[in-house]
């Protein structure tokens, strides 16, 4: 899998993601403080990432920032992405499973390096639900931001 991967800054955590993202097998393009030269600010990096995502060049995206919450905010401004801010591996299992994510903001404070592990199993394991409710659910959030459904059959 192409994942983008993005963080304002470089913290140990975000080079652990780096280098488990590649231990299991995806290709991973890094963003911001991850990439030298890049600009390090948040909102640039994690737009950058989550832009791959819409375009087609990523099939998923990964935005950090220090609490996680600006990477998903900007994320989240990007048509087509659905970004989910997950700070244990439960919810990054229901942000796949019901929300279709398919951008997964880490907060570079609370993530410690096993925890991160957790999430990333959660994250991966799970796929979007097949629930007609949960369906309907997503494609109204296409809706908001203008995109075209990749599947209208929930609707």
């Amino acid at each position: 899998m192409r994942i983008s991967v993005s963080s304002d800054m470089d913290e140990p955590v975000a080079r652990a993601l780096l280098a488990e993202l590649r231990d299991r097998g995806h290709e991973v393009r890094a963003h911001g403080a991850l990439r030298p030269g890049d600009d390090p600010q948040w909102a640039v990096c994690s737009e950058a990432a989550a832009r791959e995502v819409a375009d087609g060049s990523a099939d998923q995206a990964v935005v950090c920032c220090w609490t996680g919450t600006g990477a998903s905010i900007a994320a989240n401004k990007v048509p087509g992405v659905r970004a989910a801010l997950c700070t244990d591996a439960y919810t990054a299992d229901g942000a796949r499973r019901w929300n279709d994510a398919n951008v997964l903001a880490l907060s570079l404070r609370l993530t410690s390096t096993p925890l991160l592990k957790e999430i990333l199993d959660a994250w991966f394991a799970a796929s979007p639900s097949d629930d007609p409710e949960d369906r309907r659910n997503v494609e109204r959030t296409r809706r908001l931001d203008g995109t075209r459904p990749d599947d209208t059959s929930g609707d």
